[in-house]
């Protein structure tokens, strides 16, 4: 009996980590998703069921090696083999820079950056011995230039980014695609909603990115042969000024 295809996404939140699961779901796969609690996955898991997909929810802290592993080990030995892996953890946060602690520093990069190396190098792992995978990381305005009160943010993003650069560099000839994803520009979610209105209202317009449509281009990412891998693209609505 062949063996279930499956999508890991680490920080599978209500935007677009949700949206990547369920992209995936609906093409076969089974959407492992993970958070910290289990419990907050819990609609997430709901909704690709009531879309006629399957998946299944994992507690687990991404900044923790020893969980890291367990994670991967427990998903290849329960569900199946691990083609695609999306880490999607944002931990976006402002500060001017003398107000920013050491603790929030290491703190925002531990989430950004620290676990999408253990993410990258446990899935890497597994997919190194069959030749295949897809590893996806997702990027931000702050992989790519710094902002006034983003040195954590900033600092973190750009780490993740020249992880995956390395990555690329050493799995692509072992037939690994190893893709970064800026998103420059509001999301659609409950947080802009909430605390930028003016914002949201562009959506009628196409003025904010849509987390489907995000997810649309994470698939085709998959989807590409290798004659034509792409590394890394930018994302942003047709009005984003930059």
């Amino acid at each position: 009996m062949a063996q279930s295809k499956v999508i890991l996404v680490v920080g599978a939140g209500d935007a677009t980590g949700g949206a990547i699961a369920r992209r995936f779901a609906r093409s076969g796969y089974v959407a492992c998703v993970t958070r910290r609690h289990a419990d907050k996955l819990d609609g997430l898991v709901g909704a690709i069921a009531a879309e006629g997909g399957r998946a299944r929810a994992f507690g687990s802290d991404a900044r923790k090696e020893e969980a890291v592993t367990q994670l991967v080990a427990d998903i290849e030995r329960e569900v199946g083999p691990i083609e695609v892996a999306v880490f999607n953890i944002g931990a976006n946060v402002r500060f001017p820079i003398t107000e920013t602690t050491a603790r929030v520093y290491f703190k925002v990069w531990e989430m950004a950056c620290f676990a999408g190396f253990l993410m990258g190098r446990e899935v890497a792992k597994v997919m190194l011995p069959r030749g295949r995978g897809t590893i996806l990381f997702t990027g931000a305005t702050a992989s790519v230039r710094g902002g006034v009160g983003y040195c954590a943010f900033a600092g973190a993003k750009a780490g993740l980014r020249a992880l995956a650069q390395s990555m690329a560099r050493e799995l692509a000839p072992e037939g690994i695609h190893v893709a970064h994803v800026v998103i420059d520009g509001a999301i659609d979610t409950e947080f802009i909603r909430t605390n930028f209105p003016e914002r949201a209202q562009l959506k009628d317009r196409d003025g904010i990115l849509n987390p489907e449509a995000i997810a649309e281009v994470y698939w085709s990412l998959h989807q590409q042969t290798r004659s034509a891998w792409t590394h890394e693209m930018d994302l942003r609505p047709w009005m984003e000024v930059w």
